[in-house]
């Protein structure tokens, strides 16, 4: 870990930014705002110093959780981290899996005892599926 890409990982804390603008904005924003409970004055009285702010932090931990996830392991003659696996595709896949199987079951959890819906919990965990596969693509093809 010692050669770690810090600038890819600034640009992929920042891009959860950048993709919740589409997902819940013109993409799935009525939709969320519908499911979550969400009305536009509560929207608007966010602080958004704060919001953005700690979003970029949160998203920095995960981008940093996604290094060892998309450079170490694989079989013993073609270990990732290696050329063949310095792809964004390859980066992409492990995102998309570390969301499917860590995310998503974490967030379906919570949405049961709270209740939600599933569209709720397809628009949030699809999200994170979309921007961790990003993440890791951006990490892994940019060493």
């Amino acid at each position: 870990m010692e050669d770690i890409n810090w600038l890819a990982l600034v640009v992929a804390s920042i891009l959860p930014l950048a993709t919740g603008f589409l997902w819940y904005g013109p993409l799935f924003g009525k939709a969320w705002m519908q499911e979550s409970g969400m009305t536009e004055e509560k929207a608007k009285s966010m602080n958004p110093a704060k919001t953005y702010g700690l979003c970029v932090v949160f998203a920095f931990l995960i981008a940093f959780n996604l290094v060892p996830t998309v450079f170490f392991g694989g079989p013993p003659d073609m270990p990732h981290g290696t050329e063949p696996f310095m792809t964004f595709k390859h980066g992409a896949l492990h995102g998309a899996f570390l969301a499917l199987l860590t995310i998503m079951p974490a967030f379906a959890t919570n949405a049961l005892f709270e209740q939600k819906s599933f569209k709720y919990v397809a628009i949030n965990a699809g999200y994170w599926v979309v921007t961790m596969a990003l993440m890791g693509g951006i990490i892994n093809a940019w060493p």
